[in-house]
């Protein structure tokens, strides 16, 4: 089997230092299903089109751990699939009009967000707590920036509606989420360079 040369720095290249291109297309399968699970996780927000899912965090991991070249290929191919049909959007959403309606935006946020924390994670900045959680909230404004841009876009609505409808009842869950990814990654790190030595 041929093997694939690995982003450096990448929590993906240090676990599983010799990838092919089985163990590859096994992670960003098994990424896809985490990101289409963590998309079912939705509260439905009252008077706005975007629901609170734990998909931003299922982005902001991927693309922190997975390298450069899988973490995007990952959620290209969770939005191929999503596109084609697959009901792996949020409340089991599909098709093109996902991407092209009012919550595209937060779609194409997060693939730019797991280009972006690949590189920052390249520069192992998710190996220490106090860069990672810079890293992550880069991140989340790379998600929520396209997201309410496209939002007040393909609404026509105002941006005070469009500030109280796509950003205002995220900034808890949001909080949490980064919280999550800024410390589970310098954690994840420490685990696996203890068993590297």
């Amino acid at each position: 089997m041929t093997t694939i040369p690995l982003a450096p720095h990448s929590l993906r290249a240090a676990v599983f230092p010799k990838s092919t291109l089985l163990t590859n297309s096994l992670l960003a399968v098994g990424g896809v299903a985490f990101l289409s699970l963590m998309a079912q996780i939705a509260l439905p927000i009252p008077g706005s089109p975007v629901p609170v899912t734990g998909q931003t965090l299922g982005a902001l991991l991927i693309g922190a751990s997975y390298g450069r070249a899988l973490g995007a290929g990952t959620f290209a191919l969770y939005l191929g699939i999503g596109i084609a049909g697959a009901p792996v959007f949020s409340q089991q959403g599909h098709g093109i009009a996902k991407v092209i309606g009012p919550t595209g935006g937060y779609l194409i946020g997060m693939f730019l967000a797991t280009i972006v924390l690949s590189f920052l994670a390249s520069k192992k900045w998710d190996q220490k707590i106090y860069t990672a959680v810079v890293a992550m909230l880069i991140g989340q404004v790379l998600i929520f920036t396209p997201g309410l841009m496209w939002l007040q876009l393909s609404t026509g609505r105002d941006w005070i509606w469009t500030i109280n409808a796509g950003l205002t009842p995220f900034i808890f869950g949001e909080v949490i989420k980064l919280a999550i990814a800024a410390t589970t990654l310098p954690v994840l790190w420490r685990v696996v360079d203890k068993r590297r030595s």
